[in-house]
């Protein structure tokens, strides 16, 4: 037989005996009171909530002990209610005494374990049935070991439930002398909810996001379970009728497990533990100012009426307060953004580089949130938390650009982010998008940094291969040819005036080696024409294409340019170059611009009347010049444009 299938048989049994004991207290003419003062009403209640709590619980969960253990408890109390029910019945009716004895008997001794056991070990495994550590195992046993201490206490007692009842069976005459025992039961039945309680607390403490939502549910009922307390027990003294709100307790255990994400349980909690608060405030001034004033306004002016007056007036200004203070123990800061933001830039200033996880996690801390995560279309940057359910998102904007998102995920019953969360989220993102922007940046400069240092090392290469392969082989041949010329300038002069023609032709290429190392070092032209003139040679030279197709080129340069750096001067050119030669071979456009302004800063455009309806494919070419351009500081922009295609390329005076 299934789990499932036994449990739903032990919720059966319990509703069915808390119906019965309904129904014989009806035919025993049981007033309301009656059935009340004889624990019928409040054990068939608690009956049928814990049982039926403790069977959805094993419906959805059959290996969660929780659900069993609320079974258990329902059907102690049920037995409770039905054996009450009976024993009335039995003795209204002048019934045999020893069933009505019998009667008494399961009904002392069925109930205890309820309170002393069950319902104990439920709160100290809650939610998923197990005990958080070895050292609260040992107290799940501890209290199931000494639970029989306080069922004898209640099933001992000869005092029978009313005087009309007989006393059931198992009692002790010597009863009272063993009331230091009895104590011991109640203090121990006390510490046991009071651990249960305890383990609750660290259990939220060190819990994840859904273990504390799990747990808010048993906060709000008993929230609810005290503030039907208090003002019983100043209206009666006594808390019997206070068990009527026990069984929310069991309602709030069962949505804690099985729909623990059913709506924002967290703004609930909050504004019932800020009534709570507040109400036991009024009463605890209540009773000060009764206790204080009694003496003078009782005789003249009405004590209650004056005293309430007085108490609401104290108390009005509070509530704000408190609910303040509450919402804060909830949501965190989030009321307060500059503390939130405070709290940030710590993060952001706390070490040499931005701290993203840092900063993540210090969000999600100030306002209490289940997950937190810092994206960008790069990537995944930084996150903290876990995403257990939904989650909204807050753009990142720096300069009218979007440069990532805050990943947020959403509290238990949340939909979307709340406004108040929304504006504070708000201010932290400004201050988030620019450690974003430095971050790519930075990583910008670090990989432009990196190809510098790999393109001036791989130059490096090739001028040592040249030297290596091309110039120096010439240059051993030549001294070679002279050693020889030396030696027989005197016996053989013919052989001496080829080597020396050798000689020659060796030293020219040697010259023409060098030449080309040179030029590829720093062109030319730059030295013989200067800039405006190389670009204007260089432009003619690219007025044909290799079909015999023109390209009518057009500079617009002004007359004379100021002193250039070095570095800025060959980054122009060679982008130029570039930029011109790549309208030649792939544009097929029919005429070009070329214009250079210098200011602060050398701007240079090249514009070409081609097709061009597609963004540009990165290639060899656009890359060279887009990295020519950054390594000195500057800004490179290329691709189609209403006219054809463009290449503009802006360059700091100062960046060498």
């Amino acid at each position: 037989m299934s789990g499932r299938r036994v449990s739903l048989m032990l919720t059966c049994l319990a509703v069915a005996e808390v119906v019965a004991g309904a129904v014989l207290a009806a035919v025993a003419g049981m007033s309301f009171a009656d059935a009340f003062n004889t624990f019928v009403v409040t054990n068939g209640l608690m009956g049928v909530s814990f049982a039926v709590c403790g069977g959805i619980i094993a419906r959805y969960h059959p290996r969660n002990t929780v659900g069993w253990l609320f079974i258990a408890d329902g059907l102690g109390h049920a037995t409770g209610a039905l054996m009450a029910a009976l024993a009335v019945l039995v003795n209204e009716q002048g019934g045999p005494v020893a069933v009505e004895r019998l009667a008494s008997t399961l009904l002392m001794y069925s109930w205890p374990w309820s309170i002393g056991l069950f319902l104990p070990l439920a709160l100290l495994l809650f939610p998923d049935g197990r005990a958080g550590s070895a050292g609260w195992r040992g107290v799940a046993w501890a209290i199931a070991v000494t639970s029989p201490l306080f069922v004898l206490e209640i099933g001992t007692s000869p005092e029978p439930l009313t005087d009309e009842l007989a006393p059931g069976y198992l009692t002790l005459r010597q009863y009272d002398d063993l009331s230091a025992l009895w104590t011991v039961a109640e203090l121990r039945t006390s510490l046991a909810i009071l651990l249960a309680v305890v383990s609750l607390v660290v259990g939220y403490r060190r819990g994840d996001e859904l273990r504390r939502r799990q747990l808010l549910w048993l906060v709000l009922a008993a929230i609810l379970v005290i503030a039907v307390v208090i003002p019983w027990s100043f209206v009666s003294g006594t808390p019997i009728v206070v068990l009527l709100a026990v069984p929310l307790i069991p309602v709030a255990v069962t949505v804690g497990i099985v729909r623990a994400r059913l709506f924002d349980i967290r703004l609930v909690v909050s504004r019932a533990l800020a009534w709570l608060l507040l109400s036991i405030g009024a009463l605890a001034g209540y009773v000060v100012l009764v206790a204080a004033l009694d003496t003078f306004v009782s005789a003249r002016l009405g004590k209650s009426a004056l005293v309430t007056v007085l108490v609401a007036l104290a108390l009005a200004p509070l509530l704000p307060r408190v609910q303040r203070l509450v919402d804060r123990w909830m949501y965190g800061d989030r009321d307060n953004p500059a503390r939130v933001a405070s709290r940030v830039g710590e993060q952001l200033v706390a070490g040499e580089q931005v701290d993203l996880v840092g900063v993540a996690a210090a969000v999600r801390t100030a306002l209490r949130l289940p997950y937190v995560a810092v994206r960008t279309p790069s990537g995944m940057l930084a996150e903290s938390g876990q995403p257990d359910g939904a989650t909204d998102l807050v753009p990142l904007s720096y300069a009218g650009h979007d440069v990532g998102e805050l990943v947020v995920g959403l509290r238990s019953g949340e939909r979307r982010l709340s406004s108040a969360d929304r504006s504070t989220l708000g201010v932290v993102a400004a201050s988030l998008a620019l450690a974003v922007r430095a971050l790519e940046l930075s990583a910008d400069l670090r990989h432009s940094r990196e190809r510098l240092v790999m393109a001036r090392e791989e130059e490096r290469r090739r001028i040592r291969q040249d030297l290596h392969d091309g110039l120096g082989p010439t240059l051993t041949g030549v001294a070679l040819s002279a050693d020889a010329a030396a030696n027989l300038v005197d016996s053989d002069p013919s052989t001496v005036r080829d080597l020396l023609a050798n000689l020659r032709r060796d030293a020219r290429v040697a010259i023409a080696d060098v030449r080309r190392l040179v030029d590829d070092l720093r062109p030319p032209a730059l030295d013989e024409l200067g800039l405006i003139q190389a670009l204007r040679q260089r432009a003619d030279q690219l007025a044909w294409r290799s079909d015999g197709s023109s390209i009518g080129v057009d500079l617009r340069v002004p007359d004379v340019l100021p002193e250039l750096p070095a570095a800025v001067e060959v980054a122009a050119y060679r982008i130029a170059t570039e930029a011109l030669t790549n309208i030649a071979r792939h544009a097929g456009a029919r005429g070009a611009t070329l214009q250079l302004r210098c200011h602060d800063r050398l701007d240079l455009e090249v514009l070409d009347d081609g097709v061009a309806t597609e963004p540009w494919a990165p290639g060899v070419g656009l890359s060279g010049m887009r990295e020519r351009a950054v390594e000195l500081g500057g800004t490179f922009e290329a691709g189609p444009c209403p006219s054809g295609g463009r290449v503009y390329v802006s360059i700091p005076l100062d960046a060498a």
